[in-house]
């Protein structure tokens, strides 16, 4: 790894054309679905101020089953609120989703991130009944993955109800961002990286884990979603690997909003 300059691998907005105009456009289009939603906002799961949890449901008597989505941010950013209008897809298939806010580093180290973000699956699994399915984008998609590690961080009954883990542009390998300026603000360890870093678990008995990823996204964001499905599929999961064409970290989550999108189908399959 000599010679690579890992906070240049990680960086995506310099290399996505109008990058500074995604936030603004994501929070607005979140605010017009929560406008017109039918929704529970703000349930808690823990005693924090951020760790509340929003649920949006379909236009049915009972859902067919639960998708959680976890937003990224490099654990440093951005809140639930943000990401509201990715429920669409899902619920215009009629699957009830509940978007999870977590404590954000550096307050919370990702360890921690992690143990909230499965008191916050299980909170939510406590309001729909059926299968749970997980979606995560970047950081997000790290924090799904790891409730696939051995030992889950889910109680069992929760853990037992997972049908697929949707992991999209997904950082599964933690120890490089020791090297970049990112690592110090994460508090990032030796131990942590390792314990936290998907690819170096063993999957839980019959996985089921999809890496997604945008064609035209950084090097090491194809190659994360890479060994993890390289590692986890030699390890006894089913675990696969889907590289969109032509998208790139920002746009990669968009087909969420929209119900017969690929990423959504995806999503809601049993096996992935």
């Amino acid at each position: 790894m000599d010679g690579i300059d890992w906070d240049d691998a990680f960086a995506n907005a310099p290399y996505i054309e109008g990058a500074e105009g995604y936030p603004a456009a994501w929070a607005e289009a979140a605010a017009q679905f929560r406008a017109q939603a039918r929704a529970r906002l703000d349930l808690p799961y823990q005693h924090h101020a951020r760790a509340r949890f929003d649920l949006f449901l379909p236009d049915t008597p009972s859902p067919r089953g639960l998708v959680v989505f976890v937003h990224g941010g490099y654990w440093l950013r951005f809140g639930k609120s943000d990401w509201s209008h990715l429920a669409a897809g899902p619920v215009a298939q009629g699957w009830a989703v509940a978007l999870p806010g977590y404590t954000l580093a550096p307050e919370a180290q990702i360890s921690e991130i992690t143990a909230q973000i499965a008191s916050a699956i299980t909170a939510a699994s406590a309001e729909v009944a059926g299968p749970i399915h997980l979606a995560g984008h970047s950081a997000g998609g790290h924090l799904v993955t790891r409730m696939l590690c051995t030992p889950s961080p889910l109680p069992p009954h929760v853990l037992s109800r997972l049908g697929h883990v949707l992991s999209i542009s997904g950082l599964h390998d933690l120890r490089p961002l020791r090297a970049t300026q990112l690592g110090a603000t994460l508090r990032l360890t030796p131990d942590e990286a390792a314990r936290e870093s998907a690819a170096l678990h063993a999957p839980v008995q019959g996985s089921a884990v999809t890496a997604w990823v945008g064609g035209h996204e950084r090097p090491e964001f194809l190659r994360q979603s890479a060994v993890l499905r390289e590692a986890w599929a030699r390890k006894g999961a089913d675990a696969r690997l889907m590289v969109e064409p032509g998208l790139h970290h920002f746009n990669v989550i968009a087909g969420l909003a929209q119900g017969d999108s690929a990423i959504t189908r995806a999503l809601l399959l049993p096996g992935g």
